[in-house]
């Protein structure tokens, strides 16, 4: 029995006009009713994740959400941050210098500030699109080695971002999570930020065990919750590494494979 479903939202949950199908909300609210904790897990921020929240109902002291990759941890009702794992000025302004040494765009996340980058971009503005965002224009230069920073990326079209994606120094590697969220996205954050160690934390939280977890995903900044979930379920659109850590292989976000993947392995 699964007592805790974690879903990823782009190219997951949301299908590519990023709306959640009826399919998929109400597989959703039958798991919930059988005393099923879903939980979205993304990388956006808290902001870009209020309105699917409220589209379904994960609105009480009952309901949690992993936001930034998992930087974050809260409890939606009640407001309590249950874990949090940033980095820092110092990290932004050297992943900043790594991107400009390669004339690549890039934007961070400023807890003070909000969605920050030294010049404004294509993905930059997506970026604050789809999370209802305000760009601050900052020279990163001027940022306190101590500031607090969410995370970092790297935005640019992927025949820019590839060749960046397969050259990240080791060093880089070492020190941050490195994960790309999205084809024009490469995201560096706390090690200890990622998806895999946000839903074990949420788990222990809640005293549900390893097997007890179902991951829903379909790119890089999900593996590590693919891996550590009890069933790793990927979507039929997802690109073939991912592919390869699935248990079992949904339909895509565009036929509710969400819903799909719930119907099977927890309603049934």
């Amino acid at each position: 029995m699964y007592k805790l479903i974690a879903i990823d939202m782009d190219g997951t949950l949301l299908n590519t006009d990023k709306v959640i199908s009826e399919q998929n909300k109400h597989a959703i609210a039958q798991a919930k009713k059988q005393g099923v904790t879903v939980v979205l897990a993304s990388g956006r921020p808290l902001q870009g994740m209020v309105d699917s929240l409220k589209q379904l109902n994960m609105n009480s002291n009952d309901d949690y959400v992993l936001c930034y990759n998992a930087a974050m941890i809260q409890n939606i009702g009640t407001g309590e941050v249950i874990r949090e794992c940033l980095v820092s000025g110092k990290d932004a302004k050297r992943v900043a210098k790594f991107a400009e040494e390669r004339s690549c765009n890039y934007h961070a996340f400023s807890k003070i500030h909000g969605l920050i980058t030294p010049r404004d971009s294509h993905y930059t503005q997506h970026e604050a699109k789809i999370n209802d965002l305000t760009v601050t224009l900052m020279d990163f230069d001027t940022l306190e080695d101590d500031h607090p920073i969410v995370k970092t990326m790297l935005v640019d079209p992927v025949e820019i971002l590839q060749p960046i994606v397969d050259s990240v120094p080791q060093a880089l590697k070492n020190d941050y999570s490195v994960v790309r969220s999205a084809p024009f996205f490469l995201e560096f954050n706390n090690p200890l930020s990622n998806k895999g160690e946000g839903v074990k934390a949420l788990a222990k939280h809640l005293g549900i065990e390893q097997n007890e977890v179902m991951c829903i995903g379909d790119a890089g900044n999900d593996h590590d919750m693919l891996k550590y979930a009890g069933l790793a379920v990927v979507m039929q659109n997802a690109d073939e590494e991912t592919k390869s850590l699935a248990d079992h292989i949904t339909d895509t976000n565009n036929n509710s494979g969400v819903a799909k993947a719930i119907e099977k392995f927890v309603l049934a």
